[in-house]
């Protein structure tokens, strides 16, 4: 499963230049196990786990490492398209 949660994660994120991390989409939310939800988190995909890094308050960072064996779910988050809302 591990090949699946990657590809999720690479959807919700881009590219951080000059490293190996990602960061979420503009408007993109991920939750990991019906856990935490982040919005302005960073990803790095390591060959045995995700870190999320993410900031918060005055300056403090906070990693959080899973266990890609520990990924049982993963949801993400978007504004629906405009388009999209209002069917008739």
């Amino acid at each position: 499963m591990k090949a699946v949660w990657e590809k999720v994660f690479e959807y919700a994120s881009m590219p951080v230049h000059g490293s190996l991390s990602r960061k979420l989409r503009k408007g993109i939310r991920v939750q990991i196990n019906e856990g935490k939800i982040y919005s302005e988190a960073t990803l790095f995909l390591g060959e045995e786990y995700v870190r999320i890094s993410e900031e918060e308050g005055q300056g403090e960072a906070i990693n959080t490492y899973v266990d890609w064996n520990k990924v049982e779910s993963v949801r993400t988050y978007s504004e629906q398209e405009e388009a999209g809302r209002k069917r008739k």
